[in-house]
C-alpha cells in the first residue's frame, strides 16, 4: 500500500509527456494557479488518511485476534488514534497554505530575476551601443558587461512540484509510523 500511495504521489505532481484524449494540457508556468496544487494535496492527504485509517484497523483485528496481549496493543492504537487523529489532522491540514506560500515566492522570485535579467541585458546593450557611438572611441575601451545567467522561464514551477512531492511523501512516512509498529508488533506474534 506504502508503494501505491508513493506512486500516486509521484505521478500527480510531474505532468504527462503524453497527454490522453480529453485532459486539459498542463498549465505554463506563468499561469499556473495554486488552486490546482493545493486541491491535488488535499485529494492526496485524504486518499492517504482513509488508506491508512482502513490498512490500521485491519492490523488491529489481526493482533487482537492472536493474543490477549496483542488485542491490548490494538485497543490501545485505536485509542491513541482517536485522541492523537484530529491533532495529527489539524497539524497536517496546515501544510497546503504553507505550500501556497512557497508557491507565490518562488513565483515572484523568478519574474523579479528575470525582470533583473532583462534590465541588465538592455543596461549590457545601451552602454554598448553608447561606446560604439563614440567617434573619439577607438575601441580600445572594453565595455563590461554583467554576464547574465540563463534563467529559463517556467523552472520555479519544477522547483516547487520537486518539493511538494518531496512534502508528501515525508508525510506519507510520517503517517506510516503507526502502521509499521503495527506490522513489526504482528511478525512477533
Amino acid at each position: 500500500m506504502r508503494h501505491e500511495l508513493a506512486q500516486a504521489i509521484t505521478a500527480t505532481n510531474r505532468p504527462r509527456a503524453r497527454r490522453r484524449p480529453g485532459d486539459p494540457p498542463p498549465p505554463a508556468a506563468d499561469t499556473a494557479d495554486f488552486a490546482d496544487f493545493r486541491q491535488r494535496y488535499l485529494s492526496l492527504q485524504q486518499d492517504m488518511e482513509t488508506a491508512i485509517g482502513q490498512l490500521r484497523g485491519r492490523l488491529r483485528v489481526a493482533l487482537a485476534a492472536s493474543s490477549s496481549g496483542m488485542a491490548r496493543l490494538a485497543t490501545l492504537d485505536a485509542i491513541m488514534e482517536r485522541v492523537l487523529g484530529a491533532r495529527e489532522r489539524s497539524l497536517l491540514s496546515a501544510v497546503p497554505a504553507l505550500l501556497g506560500t512557497r508557491f507565490g515566492r518562488l513565483r515572484d522570485a523568478e519574474r523579479q530575476a528575470l525582470a533583473d535579467a532583462e534590465a541588465a541585458a538592455a543596461a549590457a546593450a545601451a552602454a554598448e551601443s553608447a561606446a560604439t557611438a563614440d567617434p573619439a572611441d577607438d575601441g580600445a575601451a572594453i565595455v563590461d558587461s554583467p554576464a547574465v545567467a540563463a534563467i529559463v522561464p517556467g523552472a520555479w514551477l519544477d522547483t516547487f512540484r520537486d518539493e511538494m512531492q518531496s512534502i508528501l511523501l515525508a508525510e506519507l512516512e510520517v503517517r506510516f509510523q503507526t502502521v509499521d509498529g503495527l506490522l513489526a508488533a504482528l511478525r512477533t506474534c
